[in-house]
């Protein structure tokens, strides 16, 4: 038995041991409200269960497009026909239907005008859609629509009611839209040396989502929230001048009507090479013979099923090279560039197809198979906007930005196109969640070319992730992630829907579930909502269900409130003052969101040890009292050793005895 020996004196010892004591800091925890029996305690309907996927009677609407459009580039404007086959699958009969109509945020009257943009330039705005035909058809009727245009949104009150479960009602719109001649926000135009690029998106109105939640999802498309489609097939048509080549989320149906041979033949080349081949080169761009002479004009038919939308870009500038994406299950799919000659190198867009690729195969393998079959991205003057299997990046982007964007935005198809959760109200369930996700992807890119991944000016230091963060924790105006976007200023939407929304994913994965729980979790939730409308409500009650914890403390610290982090050790006892007895370790927290701990603790004689305790620890107190089999004096006890955790006063996450060798 080996009494202390290493001070002068018990006295000493104690005095040291009392220091730590008056040290104790008070508390704002309340154990009671962290782990509150009522957070996620609803009834299960037949919607939606409560292990978080769909219930029995699931349901969601449907809306298949079929679009024909032209491009006239003279007077700048897109128009054409569309028209929704809407089938109602739900229980109720609708007297009503709602429609989004997004171009009419540009209209100088707008909401988002009016709010963002209170002194813009009238000369900058458009008419938003012109209408110039609406009709409905059903039960073999055709009836000119009555209809009302309230800002995005446009209501048809209907003849008759349309019935529930699988009727369906056809809307017919004849309809046009001037193109913006700068990039406003997710669609735009630009010049080049070799002509205009076109990134084309919101181009048609487009059905608002009727769910068993709310009913008709009718907020007004204001610009930070961003959409919530219905899935359907798409089949559309886009007219351009001949010396055009167009890219669109889906596949397109008649390319020996709208390429030559030998882009028809570099192509079949491309489906089968996991190496970047060149479809269109610059020297083609500048050389007549490259495009079909025979016409002025083509029209590209593109087909795109079970999608919730699809966005498309032009120009006569595009080089274009494509490569084999090659999936999980054995499947092959094709990912396809176009960008300008100004973006064309090595350090650039030459090498965004090897991006665009990768990131498809590693998300597949990851998570969910890639469901369709071309990945496009886009080099134009959007500088970054997702569509379905569609990416929109800035044509200036260079290495690891280019990776960057490029694996981010194609990773929006499968947050929120895959799952299609609602991005007007819940950003952090795509843009959070891909942001995860991106984290993994660019870990693995090329043996770690681009690792690892840092977001961007919020990690100006190149330092740990999870102090980065703390200063928003502390900031009193930071909102809750769960906040709507459009009801944050600008300044939040990144650090709370992207940043601390992915930082808390990779606490719950590296930190309180592990990787293999956490994974099978998530995939589950993944897997269940695939082409479906998760709420957030049904992605905690998934994880929670899939993993097997209980994470509602989390859920409601890191999501639904801003609580902080603050662990600290207080104090170090010896059973009888002897060291090999063991030691007691006490430890407190602090503020709000409880965590499970891991403790590093450091003895005299060398030994050091980490261990793990649950966060049910902080169940019923602020306080904890472990013992410790020590071996030896214990020279220093520090929480979360590897920073891990956003702790909001490191400093009290170390004791120390005051001894060293």
């Amino acid at each position: 038995m080996q009494k202390i020996k290493f001070f002068s004196s018990l006295t000493t010892l104690l005095f040291l041991l009392s220091l730590c004591t008056l040290a104790q800091q008070s508390s704002d925890y309340n154990h009671l409200k962290a782990f509150d029996p009522a957070f996620l305690n609803s009834d299960e309907t037949s919607f939606r269960s409560n292990n978080g996927i769909p219930g029995k009677d699931y349901w969601q609407n449907r809306a298949d497009y079929k679009l024909n459009v032209k491009l006239d580039e003279t007077n700048g404007e897109i128009s054409g026909d569309e028209i929704i086959t809407y089938t109602n699958n739900s229980p109720d009969n609708l007297d009503y239907l709602w429609l989004q109509m997004d171009q009419n945020i540009l209209e100088k009257d707008s909401r988002a005008n009016i709010i963002n943009n209170p002194t813009r330039n009238p000369a900058e705005t458009t008419e938003g859609f012109v209408l110039k035909s609406v009709k409905v058809q059903y039960d073999n009727n055709v009836y000119t629509a009555d209809y009302i245009i309230s800002d995005t949104r446009m209501q048809i009150r209907l003849p008759h009611s349309l019935k529930p479960n699988g009727h369906i009602i056809k809307i017919l719109i004849n309809y046009s839209y001037k193109l913006q001649s700068k990039t406003a926000g997710r669609t735009g135009s630009m010049e080049t040396k070799n002509g205009i690029i076109y990134d084309v998106a919101q181009w048609y109105p487009r059905m608002c989502v009727y769910d068993d939640v709310i009913g008709w999802n009718t907020l007004p498309y204001l610009g930070q929230g961003e959409f919530y489609c219905e899935y359907g097939n798409f089949d559309y048509y886009i007219n351009v001048p001949a010396d055009q080549i167009v890219v669109g989320s889906g596949v397109l149906v008649n390319p020996n009507e709208v390429l030559t041979r030998t882009e028809i033949n570099r192509l079949e080349l491309a489906k089968k090479s996991d190496k970047t081949v060149i479809i269109r080169s610059e020297k083609d761009i500048k050389n007549k013979s490259s495009r079909p002479t025979d016409k002025k004009r083509l029209t590209w038919h593109f087909k795109m099923e079970n999608s919730r939308d699809v966005a498309w870009a032009s120009s006569k500038a595009f080089i274009w090279d494509a490569a084999r994406i090659n999936l999980p299950s054995g499947k092959k799919a094709l990912a396809m560039s176009v960008y300008p000659e100004e973006s064309a190198g090595d350090s650039a867009w030459s090498r965004s197809t090897e991006y665009l690729k990768q990131s498809v195969e590693d998300f597949s393998k990851r998570w969910f198979e890639f469901p369709y079959p071309v990945a496009v991205n886009v080099g134009g003057p959007v500088g970054g906007m997702e569509y379905p299997a569609l990416a929109f990046c800035y044509w200036r982007a260079k290495r690891k930005s280019l990776y960057a964007v490029t694996s981010h935005e194609i990773g929006h198809t499968w947050f929120p196109m895959i799952v299609g959760s609602d991005e007007r109200k819940y950003a952090f369930m795509d843009e959070g969640f891909n942001t995860f996700v991106d984290i993994y992807a660019q870990d693995a890119f090329n043996h770690g070319e681009y690792a690892p991944k840092r977001d961007g000016e919020y990690a100006p230091k190149g330092g740990n992730p999870a102090q980065e963060f703390v200063p928003y924790f502390t900031d009193k105006h930071f909102p809750p992630i769960i906040t709507y976007p459009d009801n944050m200023s600008g300044k939040y939407v990144h650090p709370t829907q992207y940043y601390k929304t992915a930082l808390g994913l990779v606490i719950l994965r590296e930190y309180i579930l592990g990787p293999e729980r956490f994974d099978y979790a998530f995939r589950y939730y993944i897997k269940n909502w695939a082409f479906r409308h998760p709420q957030p409500d049904d992605f905690f009650r998934a994880m929670n269900s899939a993993s097997g914890e209980d994470l509602n403390y989390f859920w409601k610290g890191w999501f639904v409130n801003n609580w902080k982090i603050d662990q600290s050790v207080e104090n170090v006892s010896y059973v009888d003052n002897d060291t090999i007895k063991g030691a007691v370790i006490k430890i407190k927290n602090n503020e709000m969101l409880p965590m499970p701990v891991v403790l590093k603790i450091t003895q005299t004689n060398g030994k050091v040890e980490k261990i793990k305790l649950p966060v049910e620890i902080w169940a019923r107190s602020d306080e904890f009292n472990f013992y410790y089999r020590s071996t030896g004096m214990i020279s220093s006890v520090t929480l979360d050793p590897d920073s891990a955790l956003p702790d909001i006063n490191e400093k009290n996450n170390t004791w120390n005895s005051g001894y060293q060798y």
